[in-house]
């Protein structure tokens, strides 16, 4: 019998080539026309097996949603003392925008960012997912911090909008043909200085210490 570290590596190179193949799909066809059975049928797995792994086609365009959430809130929550909400996803956001480069070319176009600039489906489904990122940050910091509830949840649709800029400038940028070095080359920066402009303003609206 497999150990239960062999089987679990086995089901993530599973997962991982389903999502890879979903992309490839929806990169040469577009969302609206792949099928879940037709990706089933190029990964070469049973159509049930796609659906173990991703209970709807919409979660072959999110899979990663929920890891980059939970690594969000994680940061938030484990910041050292004085660190604001922003510095504390700083890097993590930061990679995330390097590491569009390193996205295999013939299933970047089939990423959440270029598609959601294509399709309404998928759009919906982005801005959906921002949102759901914003609640979760909102528990975070309500956890973490005294500021008052509207503030929290203020400072999440904040933090969340980072990654709604980063999706929707992948889209456009993609549409308008520039290449993947490209898009990250110009975003790094853009990116760099919202999260710089949001950690001084998070800072600066921390209630001051109990006398």
């Amino acid at each position: 019998m497999s150990s239960p570290g062999l089987r679990e590596r086995k089901k993530a190179r599973t997962r991982r080539l389903i999502a890879d193949t979903a992309a490839r799909l929806f990169a040469e066809h577009g969302y609206e026309h792949v099928a879940v059975s037709d990706v089933a049928r190029e990964a070469e797995v049973a159509e049930q097996t796609v659906y173990n792994y991703f209970r709807t086609k919409e979660q072959l365009v999110t899979d990663r949603e929920e890891q980059i959430r939970q690594r969000l809130c994680d940061l938030v929550r484990d910041r050292p003392s004085g660190t604001s909400p922003a510095a504390a996803i700083r890097s993590y956001v930061l990679d995330s925008v390097a590491g569009i480069r390193r996205i295999p070319p013939a299933l970047w176009r089939g990423e959440l960012g270029p598609l959601a600039a294509i399709s309404p489906t998928v759009h919906r489904l982005a801005l959906e997912l921002t949102d759901r990122q914003a609640a979760a940050i909102t528990e975070a910091i309500t956890d973490t911090t005294t500021v008052p509830p509207e503030i929290a949840k203020l400072q999440g649709i904040a933090l969340a909008g980072v990654f709604r800029i980063i999706i929707g400038e992948a889209g456009r940028r993609t549409a308008e043909g520039e290449s993947q070095e490209a898009i990250a080359d110009g975003l790094y920066p853009i990116i760099e200085n919202i999260l710089d402009e949001l950690d001084r303003w998070l800072t600066a609206s921390r209630p001051p210490a109990s006398p």
